[in-house]
């Protein structure tokens, strides 16, 4: 309510803050801003400092410069001072810029970024510090334009811009262009002030220990269903809840969890996962991963103790890796025959063969594009490309098995996971009546542009539990894709939620975040899309659904 009634003053406001807006609109604080003045001929944009490693070149007929890091682990960065005069108020900056291969150091923040500081006539800083700007972590961005705006501490003279290495192990930072412009601090405050009714602090939710008289039963696969030792049916229905697979502490997990439990009526919760996190190795991890896990103990335990199930899932890609038999070890081990906990033993599979999938053996290097491509870091996608040994999803199981752990497994098929085709055509993944395991579903993923769902899913449904790990619609054309196969989500969504519920087919929607696509929310208040997130919702809640057509 402070924050509305805040808006609503400040909109009192702005009607007489637009002839300063106008006024402001004009000036530049930062002298040659597009870096394209060299009056003296010196080969150096007039106005800017020099930097260590620095170059001045030209890109498409346009001037930029060039910040290449020479010693690892140093800071190498263009400083500017710029006096800010009082009344001034509030700063708009943009940079247009790009990074190439970029390293990151020992630490999380050792990348290429922008860092500001305001100080006072004492040169004492002052407080609040704008936020930095990420220009890159790791590998290649193209050109990109950047902008953030913040408001002036009380009796700032100067702002401080550091842009370039900090403490990066290698790699290149271009700049083509930077400015800074003194913009409405009236319209400024509305700006953030909207952004918090929609982004609101994350609510913390305490650590829960264990109350294994509140958990669900334990599940076993019956023929094609899930059933507990009762031989009741366990229909899993869901959904994602992301980001603990690219960035360690994760975003509003626990608050994510609790409010699809307390509002969408879900009984599970797929849980991507990353094994250099869960694992410590990936970079900046000081504590071997223990955070990590104790971050996804936290949602197990939350879940369980209110009779909802949770999937980990691996979230990678293509076919299994070395280092996937070792997280399943790892994480098999820690929740072995935890009634509540399922394991899906790799995202997404793609591009090898059922041999290779079921069996493992060398994956050539991928030459051709993927669709992961769109959402990996340069370092990532030629990791993703190279050709490696897969011990295959067969090895995946024994890992599991190998702890004692008897946990239903998940094994999703070929094409990004929505082909199980060869699952009932020979490549069915044995279980091994010495492990005494409690069985092995398949999971599909189901997006608009997929077809030939009988084949593809249905088939395989009739003869095994079947696990939609992901599912969803976005009315967000994706550019990687060709629009015409892409569908629309007015007639899709309610022939797919038809589906599910005809078949009673375990199934987890992606995704309960708002910028994760297909989208189930607006932003964080928890709104769901109405394209996606609605009619999902609606599901879980117990509206029936017609299929009216199979795809």
């Amino acid at each position: 309510m402070k924050i509305r009634n805040l808006i609503l003053g400040l909109l009192a406001c702005v009607g007489s803050g637009v002839a300063v807006a106008d006024e402001l609109i004009s000036v530049e604080l930062l002298p040659n801003p597009e870096m394209n003045e060299d009056v003296n001929a010196d080969g150096w944009p007039d106005g800017w400092p020099t930097v260590s490693g620095g170059e001045s070149l030209v890109d498409d007929g346009r001037p930029y410069i060039r910040i290449e890091q020479g010693e690892a682990g140093a800071f190498n960065m263009l400083y500017r001072e710029v006096r800010v005069p009082s009344r001034y108020r509030a700063l708009r900056f943009e940079i247009d810029s790009r990074v190439i291969d970029i390293v990151r150091g020992a630490d999380l923040w050792n990348e290429a970024r922008i860092i500001f500081q305001f100080k006072d006539l004492n040169n004492k800083k002052l407080s609040p510090k704008p936020r930095p700007v990420i220009l890159g972590k790791k590998g290649t961005s193209d050109w990109r334009k950047r902008s953030v705006e913040f408001l002036v501490p009380e009796g700032a003279i100067t702002l401080e811009i550091m842009t370039g290495h900090f403490m990066s192990k290698s790699g290149i930072v271009d700049i083509r262009s930077m400015s800074l412009q003194p913009v409405a601090e009236e319209a400024l405050l509305v700006r953030r002030a909207e952004y918090l009714l929609k982004n609101p602090k994350p609510i913390e939710i305490p650590f829960e220990a264990p109350i294994p008289a509140q958990f669900p039963p334990e599940v076993f696969v019956v023929g094609n269903r899930l059933k507990t030792a009762a031989g009741d049916e366990v229909w899993l229905q869901g959904a994602n809840v992301p980001s603990m697979e690219w960035v360690a502490t994760g975003e509003r997990i626990m608050q994510s969890t609790a409010h699809l439990i307390e509002q969408w009526n879900v009984n599970c919760i797929r849980l991507p996962v990353h094994e250099d996190y869960w694992l410590g190795t990936a970079d900046g991890s000081k504590d071997g991963g223990q955070a990590y896990r104790h971050l996804v103990d936290s949602v197990v335990n939350y879940c369980s103790n209110r009779g909802v199930y949770v999937v980990i899932d691996l979230h990678r890609f293509r076919a299994p890796r070395v280092e996937h038999v070792t997280f399943w070890e790892s994480a098999a081990a820690r929740y072995a025959n935890h009634p509540a906990v399922l394991f899906d033993l790799l995202n997404e599979p793609h591009s090898i063969s059922w041999e290779l999938w079921r069996n493992g053996g060398d994956i050539l290097q991928r030459k051709t594009p993927a669709d992961e491509d769109n959402f990996l870091s340069e370092e990532a996608r030629k990791k993703a490309r190279s050709s490696f040994y897969s011990p295959g999803m067969q090895a995946l199981v024994a890992a599991v098995r190998s702890t004692g752990a008897r946990n239903v497994v998940i094994a999703g098929g070929l094409d990004w996971a929505y082909d199980l085709s060869g699952i009932v055509n020979g490549y069915a993944l044995e279980e091994s009546e010495a492990a005494d395991g409690n069985g092995i579903m398949y999971s599909t993923h189901i997006y608009p542009w997929k077809s030939g769902w009988q084949s593809k899913v249905l088939d395989a449904a009739a003869l095994h539990p079947i696990f939609i790990g992901e599912v969803g619609a976005d009315e967000i054309i994706m550019s990687w894709m060709p629009e015409e196969v892409q569908g629309d989500p007015a007639t899709w969504v309610p022939d797919m939620l038809g589906l599910i519920q005809r078949e009673r087919l375990n199934w987890t929607a992606w995704c309960f975040h708002p910028s994760a696509s297909p989208r189930m929310l607006e932003d964080w208040t928890y709104k769901p899309t109405p394209f996606w997130g609605a009619p999902a919702k609606a599901a879980l809640l117990g509206e029936s659904f017609e299929l009216k057509r199979l795809r």
